[in-house]
């Protein structure tokens, strides 16, 4: 994930500018996330939280939250941004935290950039670290098929809902929900919900 992190560093100011605000955020996911989050039972990772601010918008509602990215330049913009929100540089394939310790799991677009072989490790990475019955909230692009896209940073998979849903079974969790957004002139996105069934 070396070139990820480098070809995200590049462009860090630029994408925080753009993209790393709530006020960016369509009110479509606003909404399924403070939902999500409102039945989440113990500490929250925001894994891939770029430059911080859905981390500090959890943070705001009360919730026991920290974020994780492998960006150097994400993670330093998001401490100065926000100073009382805990933030941590590091991968969600190699996820510090204890077996069974966290309570839910926003993935929002973390994972878009794992090419389908791959994706499976940071999937079993939320799995270890979530306790059973703990929520995962996964973003991703969707599309009729796992395909490769240019993405504006660095090469990015749609997956299809089923596809992906089937991944997350072979994970250990059980989907909950589905949803999918199309809107014109965007690529189609979609989200996930599901828990972590009991080992």
């Amino acid at each position: 994930m070396t070139d990820i992190a480098t070809a995200y560093a590049v462009r860090a100011a630029e994408y925080a500018d753009t993209l790393g605000s709530m006020n960016a955020v369509h009110p479509s996911d606003r909404q399924l996330v403070d939902a999500w989050s409102s039945n989440v039972s113990g500490p929250i990772l925001d894994g891939g939280c770029g430059p911080g601010h859905w981390t500090d918008h959890l943070h705001r509602r009360g919730l026991d939250v920290h974020g994780v990215d492998i960006v150097p330049e994400f993670i330093d913009r998001a401490r100065a941004a926000y100073p009382s929100v805990p933030f941590t540089l590091g991968s969600i394939d190699e996820i510090d935290e204890p077996d069974d310790s966290l309570g839910g799991i926003l993935s929002w677009f973390s994972t878009i950039h794992h090419e389908p072989p791959r994706i499976m490790i940071p999937l079993l990475e939320f799995a270890r670290v979530l306790r059973p019955g703990g929520s995962l909230l996964l973003g991703y692009f969707d599309g009729a098929e796992v395909e490769p896209f240019d993405h504006a940073v660095v090469r990015a998979y749609r997956w299809p809902a089923g596809g992906l849903s089937a991944v997350l079974e072979n994970a250990g969790f059980d989907v909950i929900e589905t949803h999918r957004r199309t809107e014109r002139g965007r690529r189609d996105v979609g989200a996930i919900l599901c828990e972590l069934r009991a080992r």
